[in-house]
């Protein structure tokens, strides 16, 4: 069982992610601007399962954070073995948000 994850400081405007390819340039832009590896993604559920996302050529490293941000598990993913995983069947759904980089508005 899932418990809620509410990660702190989250802000309440989340971008909403439509495409595989906004995961990748999400990923890259926030790289970018933060000097940071990996981008915040949330499934916008009951649970509000939150994973940090790593974009390498060869394929993508998913980290599973807790409500304080840190990693509960990881995972090395294909891209052919990243389609079945939760985040896409939230992509598919229109459940899959990450925090902006800046302030919306």
């Amino acid at each position: 069982m899932h418990t809620a994850t509410r990660l702190a400081g989250l802000s309440k405007s989340l971008l909403n992610v439509k495409a595989l390819e906004d995961i990748e340039f999400l990923v890259r832009e926030s790289e970018v601007f933060t000097s940071r590896a990996g981008r915040t993604f949330v499934i916008a559920g009951a649970d509000w399962l939150a994973y940090r996302v790593h974009w390498h050529p060869i394929g993508l490293k998913v980290e599973r954070l807790d409500t304080a941000g840190r990693v509960l598990n990881t995972r090395h993913l294909l891209p052919a073995e990243f389609r079945p995983h939760s985040l896409m069947e939230a992509l598919a759904v229109g459940q899959l948000s990450t925090p902006p980089l800046r302030p919306l508005g």
